[in-house]
């Protein structure tokens, strides 16, 4: 897998280059109103849309990400599709942090590069403050990507090796036409070093110089200093150390309150989601399943799997440890490749029932303020009215157009032997 410069080169800030213009003959009342034109349709791209609802800065609708599977020598054809993201919808509102859980391979980080457009969605609609963010192109797009800034996983593969701190950030802020002024940029990079808590000093050194967490520290500078107003941090304390990691959230929600920034959090520990995030979403399988108030979620899963996660979550109380049931899901995550139709979880959900389950996607839906579920007996469920039952570990075969038919015939085959009464 590429690191992030291979996608999108040390910054997440990509300067486009305008095509050349063509001068033409032109009276002084055409060319008002070409400039006049001109500045509304960049502003269109920078400023908040008037039709803009309530407080909400990001709105997603029917996401989805699809990457081709080719195959071929001279000519490459596409067999099939990878599910990475398959219709997510939601809202994420200005000043708050939106987590986002699920395990590896749901579909979590290519949610995240999608709303920034680093990989391009398929089909939906991404809403920047209004602004539709597919449509934009060119100029429009990078003006608006100021707003919009990314830290990575990984601090060390993110960072530009042959580059200091200093050129680092400097980096985003001549793609964007703000260092003009040289001891201007030099005192809002010492600032943008302070808030993170870094000393001056380090603008001179190199990423492999840092610890860890200073390095992921230099990542939010980087966002920092170009004033987003968004910032999706990709499991952005899943390389640290515990005590490194405390120090990390209390920097981003420090900055929060004084910058009153928008965090979307993407992670798979729970714990860390409960700690910094206002709202939870919870994605299977390119989906998302369920969403709700950090506390309401954690107190009261509704979704099978919402229940089969937080049951993973240990508690510091032995006795409570010990009487709680914890509940083990059998079998592995499908292939995004090849996702089991109906509800997307029903293989390996100990609530599945014979009607509907294995037939129609659940859409989500609110079932009290705020909580949104996708399963069609969540009510039932939450009731008593549906028990726990024992799944069997389900063998699925491999699809034909990514394995091939040889591949395919060899899986039946032991398929055969191994299911009950197979010769």
């Amino acid at each position: 897998m590429s690191s992030p410069e291979d996608t999108i080169g040390p910054s997440t800030t990509e300067t486009a280059e305008a095509g050349p213009i063509k001068s033409n003959q032109v009276s002084e009342g055409d060319a008002a109103h070409a400039a006049a034109s001109a500045e509304a349709t960049s502003a269109e791209a920078t400023e908040p849309a008037e039709e803009a609802a309530g407080d909400v800065l990001v709105r997603v609708e029917d996401l989805k990400v699809h990457f081709p599977i080719k195959r071929g020598i001279l000519l490459d054809r596409t067999v099939g599709y990878v599910y990475a993201v398959d219709g997510v919808s939601l809202n994420i509102q200005r000043g708050t942090t939106y987590g986002l859980v699920g395990e590896s391979g749901c579909g979590k980080s290519t949610l995240g590069r999608g709303l920034l457009r680093l990989v391009e969605p398929t089909g939906g609609e991404i809403f920047f403050d209004g602004i539709p963010v597919r449509h934009l192109k060119g100029e429009q797009l990078r003006r608006l990507r100021r707003r919009m800034q990314m830290v990575f996983q990984d601090p060390l593969s993110s960072l530009d090796p042959r580059q200091t701190v200093e050129s680092i950030l400097v980096e985003g802020l001549k793609a964007h036409n703000l260092a003009r002024d040289s001891a201007q940029v030099g005192r809002k990079l010492r600032e943008t070093l302070d808030a993170v808590g870094l000393p001056t000093g380090a603008l001179r050194r190199y990423p492999h110089e840092f610890s860890g967490g200073q390095r992921q520290r230099i990542g939010i500078a980087r966002c920092l200093v170009l004033e987003p107003d968004l910032i999706i941090a990709d499991e952005p304390v899943s390389a640290l150390d515990v005590s490194i990691q405390a120090q990390v959230l209390n920097l981003l929600e420090e900055l929060q309150r004084e910058r009153g920034l928008t965090y979307l959090v993407i992670a798979h520990d729970l714990a860390v989601v409960r700690h910094i995030s206002d709202i939870v979403g919870v994605m299977y399988l390119g989906g998302l399943v369920e969403e709700a108030p950090s506390d309401q979620l954690y107190a009261e899963p509704l979704h099978p799997y919402t229940k089969a996660l937080m049951s993973a979550v240990p508690v510091p109380d032995p006795v409570v440890e010990d009487q709680r049931e914890r509940i083990l899901l059998v079998g592995d995550l499908p292939s995004p490749a090849n996702p089991p139709a109906g509800c997307r979880f029903h293989t390996r959900c100990p609530w599945r029932q014979e009607t509907r389950c294995h037939e129609e996607r659940p859409a989500l839906r609110e079932l009290s303020p705020g909580h949104r579920v996708a399963c069609h007996w969540a009510e039932d469920i939450a009731t008593g009215r549906i028990s726990p039952h024992e799944v069997a570990a389900e063998l699925v075969p491999a699809h034909e157009t990514l394995a091939g038919p040889s591949v395919t015939q060899e899986t039946a085959e032991i398929a055969g032997t191994l299911r009950p009464g197979g010769d």
